[in-house]
């Protein structure tokens, strides 16, 4: 087993290991996770590896809910050893019936979650996320419906997704008002490569105590090392196979910079980008996506290969500035 870390997540008493399993290539088409002997395999990997978070979202999957399905059956028997995460607020095409666009309504709650729990097979949800303001529910609707969840046990902590800095303030404020269960954690895009969230989502989660949870941290495997300038890579890799034109914006004169910054150091891309993530304020766990056993025991290795200095992690930041 990888020597992995566990942190509380935000002012909370949930601990979670700081390597997070993305589960939305979980019945993702032309994946090895696709089937579920393949998800069996890697949700046993990341067990057996130490990894207690697992992230994922009702909309995950070649079919809406199809991650949770695979889920649900791959955790039979070992549910009590992870923190399961999910979310709600996605068009799911009318799979928890129509919602009018009102994803963060106390009616829609309701019917997302339960069909979350059928499909998970379980009586509760560590962490139930809002994916996306809908731009039509007021916040305090949404935190009063999910207060009511707490309160029956069906959901013991709560989170939200892709909300702007002013929009984590105004969940805080609305709660501590109205004296509603606040959102413990924040997810959002964060990576070398997309650091947008530093001017305002991070010193709001950072005021405010919330957890921070960072997708797609390696760029869609840009940062596990194995790509290279003229779109080499793995056959089966995510940039490769998937998203192949994302090759083509990459500054790879600071990728090979910083390639060599490791080399010069003696530690992969890998290990100095897990580092670099958790070394930042209010970062508690990274989570990072995979098809194969293999690749999440490397992330869980290298989230503790390296013991980066404060010189080091300035140095990353400003190859990347």
């Amino acid at each position: 087993m990888a020597n992995i870390e566990y942190r509380t997540l935000g002012n909370s008493g949930l601990v979670v290991s700081t390597v997070g399993l993305g589960c939305n290539n979980f019945g993702r088409a032309k994946t090895a996770t696709e089937s579920q002997e393949g998800t069996n395999a890697l949700i046993t990997a990341a067990i057996d590896a130490g990894v207690t978070l697992f992230d994922t979202a009702d909309i995950y999957g070649s079919e809406r809910g199809l991650s949770e399905t695979l889920m649900g059956h791959g955790l039979k028997g070992r549910r009590d050893e992870i923190v399961l995460a999910t979310k709600f607020g996605m068009d799911m095409a009318g799979t928890n019936g129509p919602d009018w666009d009102a994803r963060g309504s106390r009616r829609y709650i309701r019917l997302a979650v339960e069909a979350s729990l059928r499909r998970l097979q379980t009586d509760w949800i560590d962490l139930y996320q809002l994916h996306r303001p809908d731009g039509i529910t007021p916040i305090e609707e949404t935190l009063s419906a999910l207060d009511d969840l707490i309160t029956e046990g069906k959901v013991r902590y709560i989170g939200h997704s892709n909300l702007d800095g002013w929009q984590i303030a105004d969940a805080e404020y609305v709660a501590r008002l109205a004296g509603h269960e606040k959102f413990i954690s924040a997810q959002n895009e964060y990576s070398l490569l997309e650091r947008d969230v530093e001017v305002e989502v991070l010193p709001a989660v950072n005021a405010y105590g919330l957890g921070f949870l960072p997708f797609f941290p390696l760029y869609n495997g840009l940062f596990t090392g194995k790509y290279s300038r003229g779109g080499q890579g793995p056959a089966d890799g995510r940039l490769t196979a998937i998203r192949p034109e994302a090759l083509d914006g990459v500054p790879w004169d600071r990728v090979e910079r910083y390639q060599s910054f490791c080399d010069e150091r003696g530690v992969t891309m890998l290990a100095a980008t897990f580092a670099w993530l958790l070394a930042q304020p209010g970062v508690t766990s990274v989570i990072a996506g995979a098809t194969k056993p293999e690749q999440i025991v490397q992330n869980a290795e290298a989230a503790t290969a390296w013991d980066a200095s404060t010189a080091d992690i300035a140095a990353i930041s400003e190859i990347f500035a």
